[in-house]
């Protein structure tokens, strides 16, 4: 009978970011054993179906932020659809408690570049008593529903501003309420510290981009363009892989479990795939895994799919007929209770093989005491080798792997020969 290999293949599948490398690998492994397969991930620039919210200062201090803006705003909108074409935006203003523009929605998210620019062009900015501004109730309104989310979106607010916050705001403050709701909701807080740079003077903007898991990013009156695409790639991501499902007979583990990188960085996880002592033979297994993003798919998961065929390993049977017995001159067609096999001489062994290497010589756990030392052979296979000498009776050749055969529909080991049972020690070969 002709022995063939397990044969390992990884199939990937890449639906969006991240990236996975290598994509499809092929490994030879046995029941039993494991592997590990170094996977590299690519986090994307931006994170994957992003819904940006342009939170704008309008103060009148805040005249030249918003001009850019303006200016600008295709092509911050052209920067992130190159990375991420589902990418939707909207835009929101705020201004002090005092003011009739308190907060507002000026356009809800869309994709609609026309739609976006049309709201932003109706922003100017006036009004603002004194420096602290009212943008604490604004980051609250926009988690509690003032803008509709997509369901498996990356939610961003870019909160554009040159001053710090009154706290309370419209009655909330972070530590209250604000950050409680734009955890609650998954929204990252990006900060952009332009002209006087006071959005951070009370810490406010720190503690809010801290526990969201945003960023700061300072820049001039004539860059804030710059600035809010630098800050959509500059988020922390999370990558974890997460299997899926898995066949019976096999297992796949990661090294780390999970990591925290920044996006469009590149990390690697150690992938071992193990096949079980008992995995059944003759077939194919299989194992789903996808890589996480902050903990959701959201449809931008990688999607692996690990395939292991295990095929036969030991326990070949002969048949003990003239003309179809295959077993070498060195060995014996003879009844076990798995089979009629290809049996070595009691204390002999494979010629010029390992002895774990149960592709070709194998030990069986026999039902009967006395014939443990027995080495059945593939058909074929030669045996004039010793089996170590340290070992006397029955653990003669006990360096030889027991494998798990199946037992024979009918046994056969009712009768055997008492020459059988004599071994090397015994004074006998």
């Amino acid at each position: 009978m002709r022995f063939s290999t397990l044969a390992f293949a990884l199939v990937g599948s890449v639906l969006a970011d991240p990236g996975v490398s290598p994509a499809s690998i092929s490994k030879d492994a046995d029941p039993g054993t494991s592997f590990t397969v170094d996977k590299v991930v690519t986090t994307p620039e931006i994170l994957p179906k992003p819904d940006v919210v342009l939170l704008i200062d309008v103060t009148g201090s805040m005249g030249g932020s918003i001009q850019n803006i303006k200016a600008n705003l295709v092509n911050v909108i052209a920067n992130v659809s190159k990375v991420q074409p589902n990418a939707q935006f909207a835009v929101a203003s705020f201004g002090d408690f005092s003011d009739p523009n308190r907060f507002q929605v000026v356009q809800a998210l869309t994709g609609n570049l026309v739609a976006l620019q049309n709201a932003v062009n109706s922003l100017s900015a006036s009004s603002g008593g004194d420096e602290p501004e009212d943008w604490i109730n604004a980051l609250f309104q926009l988690s509690t529903g003032a803008v509709a989310f997509r369901g498996d979106s990356s939610r961003i607010i870019v909160l554009v501003s040159d001053a710090p916050s009154h706290e309370p705001s419209n009655g909330h403050t972070l530590d209250g309420d604000t950050i409680a709701a734009l955890r609650g909701k998954t929204i990252r807080v990006i900060g952009v510290n332009v002209g006087l740079k006071h959005l951070d003077q009370l810490g406010q903007a720190t503690k809010v981009t801290t526990a969201t898991g945003g960023v700061i990013i300072d820049s001039a009156v004539d860059t804030v363009s710059k600035a809010i695409v630098s800050g959509l790639k500059n988020l922390n991501v999370t990558i974890k892989p997460d299997v899926v499902s898995c066949d019976v007979g096999l297992t796949v583990e990661f090294a780390p479990t999970e990591t925290k990188v920044s996006s469009g960085d590149v990390v690697t996880f150690h992938e071992t795939a193990k096949v079980a002592d008992d995995a059944p033979q003759n077939a194919t297994h299989q194992c789903f895994v996808r890589f996480l993003l902050n903990g959701t798919p959201g449809g931008n998961a990688f999607i692996q799919r690990i395939a292991v065929a295990v095929n036969q390993m030991g326990c070949f049977t002969c048949v003990p007929q003239p003309g179809k017995n295959l077993c070498h001159p060195t060995t014996s067609c003879a009844p076990t209770p798995y089979g009629t096999m290809c049996l070595t001489r009691p204390g002999f062994k494979a010629d010029r093989t390992d002895d774990d290497n149960v592709k070709v010589q194998w030990r069986m756990k026999w039902p009967v005491p006395g014939h443990e030392h027995r080495v059945a052979v593939v058909p074929g296979t030669s045996a004039d080798t010793l089996c170590d000498r340290k070992n006397t009776g029955p653990d003669v050749c006990k360096e030889i792997k027991v494998a798990k055969c199946k037992a024979a529909a009918a046994p056969e080991g009712a009768r055997f020969h008492d020459t059988d049972q004599k071994v090397i020690g015994s004074g006998e070969l």
